[in-house]
């Protein structure tokens, strides 16, 4: 089945599932399961084998999140979108519970590309990067939703823009802007 057809077959199941079809879940978690895989993957792939947080665990805790989400599913992109946001807050919940676990130690500061990662080394990070990313929300909800859609969804820039209903050219400029933001942010934070 190509992009375009799975991506019609996807959006198809989620309007059934919309519509109170909870067989169309059924047959919607085995399309979208690899794709999820690979986000969580993607977001814990520097972690050690004998982390307690594995990729297949936070698909399962996603997929529990999900069903219980009362969304009027619009399409592919607005479900993987939805999912990085539901990833995410997983991600950061985790990184709480294991935060408030450890005692002592100073938060060191993280580059947004590793902030996503979680790790022993990244749990206070990832709790600043999502400190920073709910200021810039307040500030620039857009901005911060393509952070949370490019980094914690895995979505291209081009569907990025389409969730979003913007350009890509806009997606990557408010990028650079949101990128230096943070920055700025969690460096006034750290020191």
């Amino acid at each position: 089945m190509d992009a375009s057809a799975s991506g019609q077959s996807i959006t198809q199941l989620l309007h059934r599932w919309s519509s109170g079809d909870r067989s169309a879940l059924d047959q919607l978690m085995p399309v979208v399961y690899d794709q999820l895989h690979k986000l969580a993957s993607r977001s814990l792939r520097a972690e050690d084998r004998n982390h307690s947080l594995v990729a297949t665990a936070l698909v399962n805790e996603a997929y529990l999140r999900l069903v219980d989400a009362n969304v009027d599913w619009q399409n592919r992109v607005h479900f993987f979108a939805v999912s990085a946001r539901v990833l995410r807050r997983i991600l950061v919940d985790y990184a709480r519970a294991s935060h408030r676990q450890k005692r002592g130690g100073y938060a060191e500061m993280v580059p947004l590309e590793q902030a996503i990662v979680v790790g022993p080394d990244s749990l206070a990070g990832l709790l600043e990067l999502d400190t920073a990313l709910k200021a810039l929300a307040m500030q620039d909800p857009r901005k911060s939703e393509i952070v949370e859609l490019l980094c914690f969804g895995g979505l291209t820039y081009d569907e990025t823009a389409v969730a979003l209903q913007i350009s890509p050219a806009t997606v990557h400029r408010e990028l650079k802007l949101a990128r230096a933001w943070l920055h700025r942010e969690l460096s006034q934070r750290a020191s």
